[in-house]
């Protein structure tokens, strides 16, 4: 929200001597963000006046139409200034930065030679003298506005100071002059005069100046129309109401369409103007039918939605209400009868409409942080009389106005309550004049106020909203800021301890952490193949999503976190190791909403385990993904690409750290011959067990996955539910041998289904205690060694804690540990 102080001075009254940083001080006092505040005189230096064009000569023989012109600047000879604008014509006023002159940006103005003449100055645009994004042509001043050689800044708005505010949802009424000069008087202590008070309405004769069917009195509770006739098409907007309009960013269109902008920002009331022409039959208020098309302002046909407020007539739906107009009924350059809609619509539909249809607008801004409903008609009126004044119109004494406006609801607050949670004293007379200050209607009944908000003050539905009103406007910098002493804490529990050491090892291991939004999509779960009835299709729906398209919870690490490798992948990197440590969100079934505390104290315990109970199971997972090499190629060689095996051993390193075992299988051994879980590789996933529970799946991504996701072929990923991992033992440290090691190597030949892992176990079991441990170092295929059959060569590593072991007793041990192998696989020594 951008506004000059000229503005807001004709509604406050503020001291004379008021400054940038004064001005700024005072908004922020009241609690409002200034985001800039700009001292639109500093923007121009040197000379800037008023001219008059002379006479106007064509340069013949250049590439662009450009004139050199003679312009009275209030000097005893005319100024000869070449200008290539053409908008102009001999004898209007123009606005001329004369030699020595600096515009913004540093332009500096002198005089030089240029396509033969001398030119003493610079005719301006509005974009040259930053007022405006303008810049079409040059200012062209109406007549009689100033003498030539007058000062041009106070006619342009460059003696003045200009604000931008920086609304926030539950301030609404400060999208306004209106609002803001209100909240001035607050914090300075000026008079006030509220822009809409001084209008007198329209009385009206009974009858209706056209006819309104509002049907849904919940979306539009109110709704005023004026008409005006006979308006001059041509009429300009006077340019002190298109210099306002330019600082507030709105560009200047026509007379009726410039005046309910204007009125817009002045009070806060979004308006429309309608050309009666064009309009056919009733405007009928309703939601939008299925299928039903718009074509709205901006030239875009719109499919609209059931819940779309609209505005129709007999030819169809002629405005997306609250949002924007349709074309068909625009005023336009030869309107002469309009229309002027005044309305109050409601928040939320507007809202979400804007969201559906990416269609923010200033009227939007406005209509979904709420507007106040009783003025409606006293801006029509306001609007009539202008466009009456400046346009030639004759006002029609007839008015509209449906009204089903709801009464604002009372709300009681104890008269200490402020006193009570800000530490300090408000008498009961303070709280009373604060809330009385504010326009609210008190009443005190028992040391209670019973309060009923204007009608502006649409956030004012809580005791705690009172209360901040009274802080706010009595002065934060009265309540004494004391730190609270944070008390002893103990410590980082289990669970965090073993989540960071997950993290770190992670780390350790060459991956990068990414930190996602826990936001996903059907879209999304189809890319990943994830079947209908699958637990992870049922997700916790949001009720207000960031985005659309992921409107749910995640059920997996794995679609946010592959969207993230994507983007890397995207941006140049080949080789690319992920990971994250986060929750997911497992409803079980429908899940409820909470009901809303109060804000005026801490809930009760039995409220916040009600609460707790209607929350959906949100465990912690782990999730690692790795495309591209998982070594590096370099002068030491060539490089390795990542494979499944690499996804099994991040689930490794991550059980390591958590103090647990896994058991590796593979996956359609353990789900019974079926396909894999999605989104993995039938053949090359694995299921991760600790004891005979699932806890998780490694391996390579399925090739359709990969294609939907725009990933690499052979794409790993790795899934884990860290709270299904059991917590460790307080661990001991083991004893150290300082006796050497005996080391003896194994191969033996199983079948080529049996699980690397189960043999391991084997042979730990049978070699006993003297085994200190036992690694896989090659995995061999032949035809020499039978169909279906593969070798399995171990590293045994034996040890003894108090003497060194024979040689006897080592091959006794391995001989041990190959005996158990075979009792149970059927393991035979290779060459033996």
């Amino acid at each position: 929200m951008r506004v000059p102080l000229s503005w807001l001075r004709e509604h406050v009254d503020l001291p004379e001597d008021l400054t940038a940083d004064g001005l700024e001080k005072a908004l922020v006092k009241v609690g409002l963000e200034v985001e800039e505040m700009t001292d639109a005189g500093a923007s121009v230096e040197g000379p800037l006046v008023v001219g008059r064009v002379e006479s106007i000569e064509e340069l013949q023989g250049l590439k662009k139409p450009i004139r050199y012109c003679l312009v009275d600047v209030g000097n005893p000879e005319p100024q000869g200034i070449i200008c290539g604008a053409r908008n102009f014509a001999e004898g209007d006023l123009v606005v001329v930065a004369l030699p020595g002159a600096v515009l913004p940006g540093g332009f500096a103005i002198a005089a030089r030679k240029t396509y033969g003449h001398i030119s003493n100055g610079m005719i301006c645009s509005a974009r040259e003298l930053g007022v405006s994004d303008e810049h079409e042509g040059i200012i062209v001043l109406p007549a009689e506005t100033a003498e030539p050689g007058a000062e041009a800044r106070p006619i342009v708005g460059l003696d003045d100071i200009v604000v931008e505010v920086n609304v926030t949802p539950d301030r609404g009424y400060c999208f306004s002059v209106r609002g803001l000069a209100r909240e001035l008087s607050h914090s300075l202590g000026g008079a006030y005069r509220d822009p809409v008070a001084a209008v007198v309405p329209i009385e009206g004769d009974g009858t209706d100046a056209y006819r309104i069917d509002v049907r849904d009195s919940v979306a539009c509770d109110r709704f005023t129309a004026v008409a005006v006739r006979g308006v001059d098409p041509a009429a300009p907007t006077p340019q002190w109401m298109k210099s306002r309009l330019a600082v507030a960013g709105i560009r200047s269109i026509s007379l009726p369409v410039d005046i309910t902008n204007y009125l817009m920002i002045e009070t806060g009331q979004p308006m429309h103007a309608w050309d009666l022409e064009r309009l056919t039959g009733p405007l009928v208020v309703r939601r939008a039918a299925a299928g039903e098309t718009l074509t709205t302002l901006d030239g875009v046909k719109r499919t609209l939605d059931p819940q779309d407020i609209v505005i129709a007539d007999d030819t169809g739906v002629v405005s997306l209400a609250a949002v924007m107009g349709g074309s068909t009924t625009e005023v336009s350059a030869t309107t002469v009868d309009v229309l002027l809609e005044a309305a109050h619509w409601d928040p939320l539909s507007v809202a979400r409409t804007i969201r559906r249809h990416k269609l923010p607008s200033e009227a939007g801004k406005r209509y979904e942080r709420g507007v106040d409903p009783q003025i409606t008609a006293a801006a029509c009126a306001r609007a009539a009389a202008l466009l009456a004044e400046y346009g030639g119109g004759t006002v029609d004494q007839r008015v509209t106005d449906v009204y089903a406006v709801a009464p604002p609801a009372p709300v009681t607050m104890a008269l200490t309550r402020p006193s009570e949670l800000a530490g300090i004293d408000y008498t009961p007379e303070r709280v009373i004049e604060v809330l009385t200050m504010i326009g609210a209607a008190v009443e005190v009944e028992d040391g209670r106020a019973v309060v009923t908000p204007p009608s502006w003050r649409l956030d004012l539905v809580d005791p705690a909203d009172l209360v901040e009103e009274v802080l706010r406007l009595d002065g934060y910098d009265r309540i004494p800021s004391v730190l609270p002493i944070a008390p002893p804490g103990a410590g980082l529990s289990v669970t965090q301890r073993c989540r960071r050491t997950v993290g770190r090892a992670l780390a350790d291991a060459g991956f990068v952490e990414s930190l996602c939004y826990p936001f996903v999509g059907e879209a999304t779960l189809d890319a990943l193949r994830i079947p209908a009835g699958d637990p992870r299709r049922d997700m916790v729906l949001l009720r207000n999503p960031l985005s659309e398209e992921e409107p749910g919870m995640r059920t997996t690490l794995l679609p946010p976190l592959l969207g993230a490798l994507r983007r890397n992948l995207g941006r140049g990197l080949r080789d690319v190791a992920l990971f994250e440590l986060g929750t997911v969100f497992l409803p079980g079934g429908p899940v409820q909403v909470a009901p809303a505390p109060g804000v005026d104290g801490p809930p009760p315990a039995e409220e916040l385990r009600a609460a707790e109970a209607l929350l959906p199971h949100q465990p912690w997972h782990v999730a690692a993904v790795i495309a591209g090499d998982a070594d590096p190629a370099g002068w030491w060689g060539a490089g390795r690409p990542a494979d499944w095996a690499d996804a099994v051993e991040a689930a490794r390193i991550t059980a390591e750290a958590a103090g647990v075992t896994i058991t590796v299988r593979a996956a359609a051994d353990v789900s019974g011959g079926s396909a894999a879980v999605a989104p993995w590789h039938p053949g090359r996933c694995a299921a991760l067990l600790v004891g005979d529970t699932v806890v998780g799946h490694a391996g390579e991504l399925h090739p359709a996955v990969c294609a939907d996701l725009d990933l690499p072929r052979r794409t790993v990923a790795m899934e884990l539910d860290l709270d299904a991992l059991p917590l460790p033992d307080v661990a001991t440290a083991p004893r150290l041998s300082g006796f050497p090691t005996a080391l003896l190597d194994v191969a033996l030949v199983v079948d080529a289904a049996t699980p690397a892992g189960d043999v391991e176990a084997a042979l730990t079991d049978g070699a006993g205690d003297l085994l200190e441990s036992v690694r896989l170092f090659d995995v061999y295929e032949s035809a020499q060694l039978g169909e279906g059959r593969k070798s399995l060569a171990y590293k045994l590593t034996f040890r003894a804690p108090d003497r060194t072991l024979t040689g006897e007793e080592a091959l006794a041990a391995r001989d041990a540990a190959v005996a158990v192998a075979a009792d149970r696989f059927g393991a035979t020594l290779r060459g033996a």
